[in-house]
């Protein structure tokens, strides 16, 4: 059921690859027509977000990989993650802020602290003609998607941000959370209504596999929408997921991409890596390497895009680090990340094959992570109180990666960006800028 996941890992942080390779000093993008402020014309803009992503899962991500991740070329600058009401955001908070240019509290989706709702960058692109999509591997209503396409006091109201989700005007929708869409009396979490039903009314094409997302074409034209729902919960971690049935998140963009470069007013798309975040919250090393992986993937898939459209902005930015990361650990000098690719399962997952007494605990860890593991450590395993983390913690240790948390920290986040006007992004920011940044190349209004 479970695969190898691919290559090897990052080498030493990402300020030393910055003095390593001169990213700053990046080589001009392609020639494109010029706008009155004598920048180059974007049309489109690609907005990635690897949720709970800082400097020390790229510095970590690179050791996993064996060489360069695809962004490391394109880091501009850094930029700080506060809320409202918090010095440590969470997802709600900080996705409003890096949609909206304004601060707001823990836990609010696009309003400000008076409960006032706030124009979104994706939202202002829609005003301005151009087509929009939401891309995720999360439910496409979780906190980071929500952000960008509706507006509630509570980011766990799921029901409702798919209900304003299907008044919007947004073009493509892709991601898991089939039962935010459905009735109770069909097994979903709606009361009464049948969101899929009312989605398709108004011309949304509902695909539930990779196969028919692979297959569907979407006219914009005709008024026709996408609307992806590959399982009724969040999609599989990337070390779990099926290929032959659920599509990857660089398969999810590609598709996405594809319907809205059909407006000839550009499009603006948001992608979020939802689930570097989950595994940092669960300090799974293994499961945030692959996660990130897969996420690399899409914004190759991005860059490859704009490469040729010559019109593109690709922005990448997580929106907060989770778990508190560390390059080294145990006072080791050795970063051994790339040993993750052996990995072939979550801790949650090999925590639920222990039997009750916990007495294979050599042989699930040993099965799944291909490590041979001291009698201290299976010990170690077997009385812990989360066996969960146990788990995670001896691999994590084995690859050298530390963990500070099992929730998000205040540390500054890096900013990646490849296109016509990217070097906006160079410097140190707060995460408010990003999406006035994006408005002023757009030329567009976020008016908050």
């Amino acid at each position: 059921m479970f695969k190898k996941i691919g290559a090897a890992l990052l080498s030493a942080g990402i300020i030393f690859s910055a003095i390593s390779t001169p990213v700053f000093a990046e080589k001009p993008d392609s020639p494109g027509k010029s706008n009155s402020k004598g920048g180059k014309k974007i049309e489109n803009v690609i907005y990635l977000i690897p949720d709970g992503f800082s400097a020390n899962y790229a510095a970590n991500y690179r050791v996993f990989k064996g060489e360069d991740a695809v962004w490391d070329n394109h880091l501009k600058g850094m930029f700080s993650t506060y809320s409202a009401n918090s010095a440590i955001t969470d997802s709600a908070a900080a996705g409003t802020a890096m949609a909206t240019g304004v601060k707001t509290n823990n836990g609010v989706i696009g309003l400000d602290t008076e409960g006032n709702e706030l124009t979104t960058i994706l939202e202002a692109s829609e005003q301005a003609g151009k087509a929009s999509g939401l891309v995720a591997t999360s439910t496409i209503t979780h906190a980071t998607p929500a952000v960008f396409a509706s507006h509630v006091d509570n980011r766990n109201n799921q029901t409702e941000i798919a209900r304003q989700y299907i008044a919007s005007d947004v073009d493509v929708f892709l991601g898991g959370g089939k039962d935010m869409f459905l009735p109770k009396s069909e097994g979903g979490n709606q009361e009464e209504l049948d969101l899929i039903e009312q989605a398709q009314e108004v011309g949304f094409t509902l695909v539930e596999t990779q196969d028919e997302l692979l297959n569907t074409s979407i006219n914009l034209k005709k008024g026709e929408r996408l609307l992806g729902l590959f399982a009724d919960d969040a999609l599989s971690p990337e070390l779990h997921r099926d290929e032959t049935t659920e599509p990857s998140i660089a398969e999810m963009t590609q598709v996405a991409i594809d319907t809205l470069d059909k407006n000839k007013k550009g499009f603006f798309l948001m992608v979020e890596g939802s689930q570097i975040d989950w595994a940092g919250h669960a300090n799974d090393a293994a499961w945030a390497m692959t996660d990130v992986e897969a996420f690399e993937q899409a914004v190759e898939v991005a860059i490859d895009y704009a490469k040729k459209d010559k019109k593109t902005l690709v922005v990448v930015a997580g929106d907060h680090d989770t778990g508190g990361m560390t390059t080294g650990a145990n006072g080791s000098l050795k970063l051994n990340a790339n040993i993750l690719q052996n990995v072939t399962a979550t801790g949650e997952y090999m925590a639920a094959q222990l039997n009750e007494e916990r007495s294979n605990v050599k042989d699930i860890v040993e099965q799944y992570t291909s490590l041979n593991v001291t009698d201290q450590e299976i010990e170690y395993i077997r009385q812990a109180t989360n066996v969960e983390l146990a788990i995670n913690k001896i691999v994590s240790d084995y690859a050298s990666v530390g963990w500070t948390s099992t929730n998000h920290t205040g540390a500054d986040i890096p900013v990646y960006a490849f296109g016509p006007q990217s070097e906006k992004f160079v410097g140190f920011h707060d995460n408010t800028d990003l999406p006035k940044i994006i408005a002023n190349i757009l030329k567009v209004n976020l008016g908050n």
